[in-house]
């Protein structure tokens, strides 16, 4: 355990930055599965609707530094090739 002062804020600080990043990575894999459901459901409209959600939520964990820019294009390129795999009935 740190006893410098700085240390312990910078400790606890980290920790915090880390369970914010964790809420966006958790947050884009539940979406992830959610597309997926919705596009073996076939239901057109909710595809569209949990992409939207997901291309968004990736955005904004890009611009808050919770993930990398390589990275969340990799994620929107991986959503968009799920969503286009709509099953013809």
């Amino acid at each position: 355990m740190a006893n410098i002062k700085s240390q312990i804020k910078r400790n606890s600080r980290s920790q915090r930055e880390r369970f914010e990043n964790r809420h966006y990575t958790s947050q884009i894999k539940t979406y992830f599965r959610r597309l997926e459901t919705a596009v073996t459901a076939g239901d057109v409209d909710v595809i569209d609707a949990e992409h939207k959600k997901l291309v968004s939520l990736i955005d904004k964990a890009v611009k808050r530094g919770a993930l990398h820019a390589n990275t969340g294009a990799r994620k929107k390129s991986r959503a968009e090739r799920i969503r286009r795999a709509v099953p013809v009935a």
